[in-house]
């Protein structure tokens, strides 16, 4: 299998390295080609500046890159380079409407397409302890298996094209809605005087305890946001759901509320803050009373 893997960045990189150290064939691809040099001399791994020409002689193209555009540019170019028979995977989380024109357009290139978002954050990509969750043909599905194990700890395959990203908005709505629930209680605790190590004791390991109170109630209660998953990406995501729930008459109205809360952050200059910061908009507005 001759792996490339487009969008070296702070998720796609290490993901990319885990294929390396699990014994695979690589060559990484990045629109800023200073940034795949890092990879390449981090790894020990060939870089192409070349999309076309890296994809032509691939029978796998994997993708981790930023917004829907991205993903559109870069696979109706691949698949006028690929070799039919090709697989394309897609890390990015997108709209679910393009993970199914995508499909189509690489099945009437006889190339297989899955479009297969992560959730883990950057700590998951560096462990290699992601969820992924999986939409296209059975098949295809089988075939990137190899390529997912080196870096998740799940893959869940859910359904047809675009099945994986409507699953991945579901996992950014219950994240919205488990972030604000932990910087508000944080934020009540701070406002009540109390310790928030203890208060972090006794509540965390109850039914109020989860996966945001053990890794973000301390880094929170010191005003610390920096790790990795930003305040854009965030809203892109959300902003992905909320148009989705448009159309399936989901009602969406705390992640449309977080939503608004994550734009008051980026306007306090916090759009590379992590997710977590929304405690630092509640602890803005305390101060100003």
């Amino acid at each position: 299998m001759k792996i490339v893997f487009a969008g070296l960045g702070v998720m796609g990189a290490p993901m990319a390295g885990h294929l390396l150290k699990a014994g695979l064939s690589v060559t990484g691809y990045n629109r800023s080609y200073d940034k795949a040099q890092v990879w390449a001399e981090t790894h020990g791994a060939p870089v192409e500046a070349d999309f076309e020409r890296a994809v032509s002689t691939a029978d796998t193209l994997v993708l981790c890159v930023g917004n829907d555009s991205d993903v559109r540019g870069l696979v109706t170019r691949a698949v006028n380079a690929m070799p039919s028979g090709s697989l394309i995977i897609d890390h990015t989380t997108t709209s679910a409407k393009l993970a199914r024109e995508l499909f189509d357009i690489c099945a009437s290139k006889h190339i297989e397409f899955v479009d297969a978002p992560v959730s883990g954050g950057q700590a998951g990509a560096v462990n290699g302890q992601l969820s992924i969750m999986v939409g296209g043909s059975t098949d295809a599905v089988e075939r990137a298996q190899i390529v997912f194990t080196p870096y998740a700890k799940s893959v869940t395959h859910i359904g047809e094209a675009g099945s994986g990203q409507l699953a991945k908005m579901a996992n950014q709505i219950a994240i919205a809605g488990a972030v604000q629930g932990v910087a508000e209680a944080l934020h009540f605790t701070k406002s009540a005087g109390l310790d928030p190590s203890l208060v972090f004791d006794a509540i965390s390991k109850g039914a109020a305890g989860s996966w945001q109170m053990e890794n973000r109630w301390a880094t929170m209660a010191a005003d610390t946001y920096d790790f990795g998953f930003a305040v854009d990406w965030m809203r892109k995501d959300l902003g992905i759901a909320l148009d989705e729930a448009r159309s399936n008459g989901a009602h969406l109205s705390v992640a449309a509320l977080v939503d608004q809360f994550y734009s008051e952050v980026q306007a306090m200059g916090g759009q590379r803050w992590d997710t977590s910061s929304l405690h630092a908009r509640l602890e803005d507005r305390r101060k100003k009373l």
